[in-house]
Formats: C-alpha cells, sequence, structure tokens
C-alpha cells in the first residue's frame, strides 16, 4: 500500500523507534533535577540539541524545542513582533505560507498591528524584488517559507535574508518541509520546522532565534526552554527527533537524487498518461520528493477516494477536498487550476515499482471520475450562435467548468459563453481553464442572479 503523503507527515524513520525506544527508559525524570536520573536526561537533551542546531546550522543555545511546529512558528512570529514593537507594526509575509503563518498574522492584524502579503507567479515563488520592495518603514518582521508545502517550490531566501539585512529586518523561515535535505541557506534570524514533516515523531518542532534578534516571548513565564517552550519537554520524543533528523541529513543526497528522478518520471508522464493535465510548481527549484498536477473536469475529493481504493494515499489541495470549498490559498495565489488537483509526496524508500503502478492506475481513475461527472470530449463543433449563457447556481467543483467545456464548441469564434456560478473556486478555476484551453478569459461581474458572471470568449 505506497503512502505518498510524505508532505503531510512522514513514516517513522527507523532511527527514530530506536531512539524513542531507548529514551523512554532513560530520560523520563525531569532534566532541570540535579540528581542522577535528573542529569542523565539533561545529558540526553543537552545531545539532543546539539544535534538539531548542528543539522540547523546555528548555536545550540539559539536553539528550544517546542510541542509542535505551529507552536514554533507562533511563538517565533509573536515573540519577533513583541521584541521589535518600537520599530514598528508590519508584517511582511509571503501569499503562499503555511496556514501557521498566515493564521498568526491574521491574529496580529486583528490585535491592530500591519500584515503585507507579497504575491507570487505561477510557479508559487516570490520575486526576490518584490519581497525587498515591501520591506517598508516599520517593518518589524518579515517570513518567508523555504519551500511550498503544497507544490514543492523553492523560494529565494538567501535573496531575501540579504535584503532583511539591509533593511534591518529579521527573517523568520519556516523551514518544515527541505529541512530534511539540508540547511536553510541565508543569513536568516529565525528558523521553524517540526519533526514529523522528516521522519520524526509528531509533538515536537523546533524553534532557532540567532543572537542580537530583539525577541521578547509572550505568554505567562516560564523556566524551560530558556522562556521560549512553556513546560516539561518531551525527552523521549525530543531525542528521537534529533536522531531522525541527523540519520535523515546522512541520506539526503543520495536519496534525494533518487527520489528527484522518480519525481521527474511523474512530472512527465502524467501529461502524456492522462488528457488535461496541468502541473503546477517550479520545475527545477523545487523539492526533490514533491510534484503537485491538477486534472480538469475531476472531483478532487472523489479522485482521491478512487486512488485510495487503488491503494495510494495522496493529499490535495483542491477545493472540493475541502469543508469549506474554498480552493487552497496557495493554488489560488498562483493562479493555477485546483479542481482535481493532486499531490504526490513520496517518503524515503519509495520503489521504482511503486511509482510505476501509479502511473498505470491513474489514467483509468482519472478518465472513470470524468465519465461519471460527464466531462466532455474535444471541441470539434464550427459553432452556433453568437453568445450563450450557462447556470451553474448552486453546483460545485468541477461542475461549473464541465459546463462550460461542454458548450464552448457551440458558439462561433469570437463568441463568447457566460457562466453563472457561486463555487468560489469557479474564480481560480474558470481563467485556469481558459489558458489550459486557449480561450480568452474577458472578466467577472455581478449576477443578478446571485454568485457572479463569468465570460470567457472563443478564440480557438
Amino acid at each position: 500500500m505506497p503512502y505518498f503523503d510524505a508532505a503531510s507527515s512522514a513514516p517513522l524513520h527507523p532511527v527514530a523507534r530506536q531512539a524513542l525506544l531507548a529514551s523512554l527508559d532513560e530520560g523520563w525524570a525531569d532534566p532541570a533535577r540535579l540528581y542522577r536520573e535528573g542529569r542523565r536526561a539533561r545529558m540526553l537533551l543537552d545531545a539532543a540539541r546539539e544535534a538539531a542546531a548542528e543539522a540547523v546550522g546555528c548555536r545550540p543555545d539559539e536553539l528550544v524545542f517546542t510541542p509542535s511546529g505551529t507552536r514554533a512558528v507562533h511563538s517565533g512570529i509573536s515573540g519577533a513582533l513583541a521584541g521589535r514593537r518600537r520599530v514598528g507594526t508590519r508584517l511582511v509575509v509571503s501569499a503562499v505560507e503555511h496556514s501557521s503563518v498566515l493564521h498568526a498574522g491574521e491574529a496580529h492584524a486583528a490585535a491592530g498591528g500591519s500584515l503585507t502579503e507579497v504575491p507570487v507567479g505561477r510557479s508559487g515563488a516570490v520575486e526576490a524584488a518584490a519581497f525587498a520592495a515591501a520591506l517598508e518603514p516599520g517593518t518589524a518582521l518579515a517570513c518567508l517559507q523555504s519551500a511550498n508545502h503544497e507544490v514543492g517550490t523553492e523560494q529565494p531566501v538567501a535573496e531575501a535574508a540579504e535584503a532583511c539585512g539591509a533593511a534591518r529586518v529579521p527573517l523568520l523561515v519556516d523551514a518544515a518541509q527541505s529541512l530534511a535535505w539540508g540547511p536553510v541557506e541565508g543569513a536568516w534570524s529565525l528558523l521553524a520546522a517540526s519533526a514529523h514533516k522528516w521522519g520524526g515523531p509528531a509533538g515536537v518542532g523546533l524553534l532557532a532565534v540567532r543572537k542580537g534578534v530583539r525577541f521578547s516571548p509572550q505568554g505567562p513565564a516560564d523556566e524551560r526552554e530558556s522562556g521560549r517552550a512553556a513546560g516539561f519537554e518531551n525527552l523521549p520524543a525530543i531525542v528521537a527527533a534529533a536522531a531522525s533528523l541527523r540519520a535523515v541529513r546522512a541520506e539526503a543526497e543520495a536519496e534525494g537524487a533518487r527520489l528527484r528522478g522518480l519525481v521527474d518520471r511523474i512530472r512527465a508522464r502524467v501529461p502524456e498518461l492522462v488528457p488535461d493535465v496541468e502541473v503546477v510548481g517550479d520545475p527545477v527549484r523545487r523539492l526533490p520528493h514533491l510534484v503537485t498536477f491538477s486534472c480538469l473536469y475531476v472531483d478532487g475529493e472523489t479522485l482521491l477516494h478512487e486512488l485510495d481504493r487503488e491503494g495510494f494515499s495522496v493529499s490535495s489541495g483542491s477545493s472540493c477536498t475541502s469543508s469549506t470549498l474554498t480552493p487552497s490559498h496557495v493554488l489560488r495565489a498562483m493562479g493555477v487550476l485546483s479542481e482535481g488537483n493532486v499531490r504526490v509526496s513520496l517518503p524515503t524508500g519509495t520503489s521504482e515499482e511503486d511509482v510505476d503502478r501509479f502511473l498505470t492506475v491513474l489514467p483509468g481513475v482519472v478518465a472513470q471520475v470524468r465519465e461519471r461527472l460527464g466531462a466532455p470530449e474535444a471541441v470539434t463543433s464550427p459553432g452556433g450562435s453568437g453568445s450563450l449563457v450557462v447556470d451553474a447556481l448552486g453546483k460545485r467543483c468541477p461542475i461549473p467548468v464541465i459546463e462550460l467545456a461542454k458548450v464552448i464548441g457551440d458558439v462561433p469564434l469570437g463568441g463568447t459563453v457566460t457562466v453563472l456560478a457561486d463555487d468560489e473556486a469557479a474564480r481560480l478555476d474558470i481563467p485556469a481553464w481558459c489558458e489550459m484551453r486557449g480561450q480568452e478569459y474577458v472578466g467577472e461581474e455581478p449576477s443578478p442572479k446571485g454568485g457572479s458572471a463569468y465570460v470567457v470568449r472563443r478564440v480557438a
């Protein structure tokens, strides 16, 4: 049963399992105590901190362990903003940051702070110049992920850090997805990560704060972890997290090259095997183990369920898999197709046979889902009346796009189709469909019947 969702949570690394079991016997005592058992626990904690700091590229006394990666992000953002409150209240983030960063930004804005989101291109990367331009006077902190969680695109962190240094603004890097593959380059100021992303146990995050960064921990004072992470340390999990991070780093060069080859195969073969597919994310500057693609005319939730029936565990940023039925903020910011979205992230040890079987199964699964939804064939009609209106109000992804595709051939070249839809995903998917199919997206206007009216002109 191939598990292809390592970007959500990687399987527990064998070294992590061994370290966890061993430290359950040796690391149960309070590392703050001076008796024998406490000293032994303190030695384990210190050794784990040194190993993690070496992997991160910081000093051991700059790194603390937190109860999760999300807590590390929240603590890092709140502490840095509070420490620099005399400078200003502006927080700068990219539009594709992890939800933990964006939620922290929303809370900051709700409390009276200022939040600036830097847009990204279709690859999912910010432009370094645009990020630098956002560092206006009064900026207290900037945040930029090292690599995107959904599409794998690497961000220009080194260039952003240089710009932040010139503007005297600290840069917090969310390195959760990339830390297993190597240290983050550039003169970053704060860094957060989560152990379950690299094969450590869940419930362990890390936060590094460079010396010299103004930082004021928020919340009630606590003596643990330099006051930056309250509560008793989960020492067995911390030891397992540090041991597994060291282990995956030792394997990273060889395994990264192997998985990159498998992902290259998926990137090349999926568009050949499945019609009307958009592979998203930067094809070169990306994580080695992750690929994301979107399939036209497919219900994403159904597609994931059908792949699960075939034994493949994959993820999605599609609006069709969300209880809120809103598109992924990452796909929306990139302006790419959201319907039928599939994220494949290969864990360490994935075999060529598993990838080949995935490529064998996928075309049939997509075809079945499309047939079930009544997806159209390629447009061959010479066209009829000059304009048509498609009422897709009350219909959810991907039905509005399917209805559009069915009738586009019924208008002549230069004619228009107006799609009435109240599904939020249509705002993203109809322009993306036009780009994929070579049609002209004219624009959007309010519909007198509710929702929006999306106008498409047939040019091909």
